[in-house]
């Protein structure tokens, strides 16, 4: 079962290539927030720090930049090339910045919401896609960790699918 999934979403992934357009945001205000607006503080430089992990966000995902991360569109890359784009990114004073590891980028789900499930606030215009994490797949070489900001759910993913990345600095 889970190989098929696996299967699916790299035939998927494939057929995709780029990242998907962002459609509203839909939430269930019965649920209780994880990832509420109390939880994060808004740096005014284009990071975000969460309060309760310590990390330091950029606000916008790779490719889009400016008020509401409304400028450009996010960039796919390639596990390798997202792991090297990371290591030679210089942003808000800072050339600490690297991709996250699953946990960490889970952190930014926001289950109650989905479409995409993160706080729209602190991050907004994420595409509801896939984004990277540093996180190898322990069941084989050719995959990692992707968290699906559709729906907050993680995945295996072959490493070679383009996916979009939200950089992080600390912590670790």
């Amino acid at each position: 079962m889970a190989r098929s999934l696996m299967r699916t979403l790299i035939a998927l992934s494939m057929g995709l290539g780029m990242i998907a357009a962002q459609a509203e945001q839909t939430c269930n205000d019965a649920v209780v927030a994880t990832a509420p607006d109390s939880r994060f503080q808004d740096n005014g430089n284009g990071t975000v720090t969460d309060l309760a992990t310590g990390l330091i966000w950029k606000q916008c995902a790779e490719g889009l930049s400016g008020a509401g991360c409304a400028t450009g569109s996010a960039q796919g890359f390639a596990w390798q090339a997202a792991l090297q784009h990371a290591e030679a990114e210089v942003f808000a004073g800072s050339d600490l910045w690297r991709l996250p590891n699953k946990n960490e980028l889970a952190s930014l789900v926001e289950q109650r919401c989905y479409n995409p499930a993160i706080n729209e606030r602190y991050f907004p215009n994420t595409p509801s896609s896939w984004f990277w994490s540093s996180s190898p797949l322990a069941s084989g070489s050719y995959y990692a960790w992707i968290i699906y900001f559709n729906d907050g759910y993680g995945y295996g993913h072959n490493k070679s699918g383009s996916d979009a990345v939200r950089l992080v600095r600390g912590g670790q």
